[in-house]
């Protein structure tokens, strides 16, 4: 299963701070603004220090910085078609996406030459990647859990 799209665009993510300082400055207070917008409370507290500091315009978007990218947008949007394919349709042996093919097929396809652990951070904002982790309870813990503690893990 795919992990969902969700990050927001730069637009988007202005958005939410101008509302949020808006909030701010009508009474809320960081933790019920980092809440409510889904942030962590550092980035509710650097969002409020910014306003007191340079005012509401100080949450304005700012000139990303860093390269831009060298895949257009209709690039980015084939490279997600290329991965419900499968790998298979690109000439690899299996259906199974790696790094590693993809940044093979990524150069077969568009002439782009991207590092193995570069197209990992590509597939995680395409939101091809699956979460890597479970979290899950250490195994000396789990040997002396008590039933019903075992039986909640089991469940979740």
């Amino acid at each position: 299963m795919l992990a969902p799209q969700n990050s927001l665009t730069r637009d988007d993510m202005e958005t939410r701070r101008l509302a949020a300082a808006r909030e701010l400055l009508n009474g809320l207070t960081q933790s019920q603004v980092a809440r409510r917008y889904g942030v962590s409370r550092t980035t509710a507290s650097r969002w409020h220090r910014s306003i007191v500091v340079k005012g509401v315009d100080g949450m304005r978007k700012r000139r990303a910085t860093g390269r831009p990218s060298r895949l257009t947008a209709d690039q980015f949007e084939t490279i997600r078609i290329m991965y419900c394919e499968g790998a298979r349709a690109y000439g690899f042996s299996t259906d199974k996406w790696t790094t590693g093919k993809l940044a093979v097929a990524i150069d077969r396809r568009f002439g782009i030459r991207y590092d193995a652990d570069h197209v990992g951070r590509l597939m995680h904002k395409l939101g091809l990647r699956e979460r890597r982790f479970s979290y899950a309870p250490a195994p000396a813990f789990m040997m002396e859990a008590p039933a019903a503690v075992l039986h909640m893990h089991a469940v979740a």
